[in-house]
């Protein structure tokens, strides 16, 4: 009789472990927050929302500090990134490509480099990866998050388009809609001030 129960037992435990990780995902599934997580989202942000200023940038490099009312008047990608996020790295051929053809034209592209780990905030890591993926756009280091949290930023990578007027008119978090993002680059630079 022993015997029998150590297996049905063991089923029991086995199908409220299951149980238990199906109401987990089912959870996961409906909240907003995963959603946003999980998949690239892009949605058109309000005219009225005012592009914040760079803050608390420890060091900036490829450029001499920069402020958002100095790049009135120019189209800004603001990108939040990070040199180990894979998604960051698969990013950046796109945000190099977008530097490289728009700058005549009046794109600023100005990488936040938001570290996740510690060793990150290294200047020196940071110079390194910024050499190794051939950078040559503004990169501003936030080791301590104040441009992050101004943007009230959750996700690497992310990025935060800003018009002429200074306004965030479009935001993209994760890998994708590579040409709905050059659309609007182009969309932007098109714009009268």
């Amino acid at each position: 009789m022993l015997s029998r129960l150590k297996p049905i037992a063991t089923v029991a435990l086995l199908a409220a472990t299951v149980a238990s990780g199906a109401a987990l995902i089912a959870s996961l599934v409906a909240s907003p927050a995963a959603d946003a997580a999980a998949s690239p989202v892009s949605n058109p942000a309000s005219n009225s929302n005012t592009a914040p200023e760079f803050t608390g940038i420890d060091t900036w490099i490829n450029s001499n500090p920069l402020t958002m009312q100095q790049l009135r008047g120019k189209v800004v990608l603001v990108d939040f990134w990070t040199y180990t996020c894979i998604n960051c790295i698969h990013v950046i051929p796109y945000v190099k490509s977008w530097n490289q053809k728009y700058k005549d034209q009046g794109l600023v592209v100005v990488g936040v480099h938001t570290p996740e780990y510690p060793f990150e905030r290294n200047t020196d890591n940071v110079k390194e990866a910024i050499k190794r993926f051939d950078i040559t756009f503004p990169v501003a280091q936030d080791n301590r998050y104040a441009t992050w949290n101004a943007y009230s930023n959750q996700y690497w990578p992310a990025f935060y388009l800003v018009d002429k007027k200074g306004h965030v008119v479009y935001t993209h978090f994760g890998e994708g809609d590579y040409d709905e993002t050059e659309a609007k680059i182009k969309a932007l630079l098109a714009e009268n001030p």
